[in-house]
């Protein structure tokens, strides 16, 4: 993956990125399916984890099982979370899908949603699937997921060894200052802040009628950017004093360093939210983690056409992150 070339009829990272999220065929076969398990957290709210269904697949308590931590505003029904859902049937592995509160299509209870760097949050998932599950537990996180997967890591430093045996994270805004005001200029600004911006606002709107006060909804109307609407919504409903506080606080770049569980971060050169220039360089993570920057890819993108022109899958970049994970999973017997 760290040499991959798109196909040449997908020059750029935002047709690379778009093609993929929107025409690339996500599984070999069949559809991956799921069954929902609803967990109630600490605070009386739930997050709904989604279960791949293997009926093929014996033992699935025993086998190693990978977790998937979706980016911003995405679910499993994301291309990306069922593109590892059906490499993870291949390989017979269980899979789940975490949903971030308020992201798997009914809006939570607390008085918050979540956020990039919610290593909090990820520490309790993966506590309770480490409890649950005999198997070894694997994670990788996609976009705003691989943030906060790798802030996790960060933070727990040596501990993390008792929860996984290794993590990724795919096409992640690791400084989130950098990926903010990239993703409010120009095209950005006009395909994909407006896209994110449509999902967020409305689900904003059901948090204040569930918490009257809890925000300025005039102010969340005027919101035409994500800092806007970090500044009003994300921050402070999760302690944070403002946007810029937010997204350096919660970055996980400068925690790199600290890691030392295997870890891969793999990020396109020509992604559209992550600048080149903010990229983590090797003086900047530890000897556990791994750097796969390709010059293509795009924004959790990677499309691969191995057979005719303007048909592709998006196979390619799970196949080689799980190959990655697949690593560290400990020797049976």
């Amino acid at each position: 993956m760290d040499n991959y070339r798109a196909p040449w009829w997908l020059p750029g990272g935002n047709l690379q990125t778009i093609w993929a999220a929107t025409r690339g065929a996500r599984y070999a076969a069949a559809r991956p399916q799921f069954r929902r398990e609803r967990w109630a957290t600490p605070d009386h709210d739930f997050v709904d984890v989604d279960w791949l269904t293997n009926d093929a697949l014996d033992s699935p308590a025993q086998r190693p099982l990978l977790v998937v931590f979706h980016g911003l505003e995405g679910s499993s029904a994301s291309h990306y979370a069922e593109a590892f859902a059906d490499v993870a049937r291949a390989r017979q592995w269980a899979c789940a899908v975490p949903h971030f509160r308020g992201c798997s299509g009914e809006i939570n209870l607390a008085p918050r949603a979540y956020h990039s760097g919610d290593f909090a949050e990820i520490d309790w998932i993966l506590r309770r699937f480490k409890k649950q599950h005999a198997g070894p537990v694997m994670a990788v996180g996609v976009s705003l997921g691989g943030n906060a997967l790798l802030r996790w890591a960060g933070e727990l430093e040596g501990a993390a060894h008792e929860l996984v045996c290794a993590v990724s994270a795919v096409c992640s805004p690791l400084d989130l200052a950098a990926s903010g005001k990239a993703i409010g200029e120009g095209f950005n600004r006009q395909v994909y802040t407006r896209m994110f911006l449509g999902s967020m606002v409305p689900k904003a709107l059901q948090k204040l009628e569930q918490h009257p006060g809890l925000f300025n909804r005039q102010a969340l109307l005027a919101a035409r950017d994500l800092h806007a609407f970090d500044n009003i919504v994300t921050a402070p409903l999760h302690g944070f004093k403002d946007t810029e506080d937010y997204w350096a606080r919660a970055s996980a770049k400068p925690h790199l360093a600290r890691i030392q569980v295997p870890a891969l971060a793999l990020n396109a050169r020509n992604d559209p939210f992550v600048p080149e220039w903010s990229l983590p360089a090797l003086r900047d993570v530890s000897h556990s983690v791994t750097l796969w920057q390709p010059d293509q890819g795009g924004h959790v993108g990677f499309p691969s056409a191995p057979g005719r022109p303007l048909v592709a899958h998006v196979r390619a970049m799970p196949l080689a992150v799980s190959e990655f994970l697949a690593q560290h999973l400990p020797t049976p017997g």
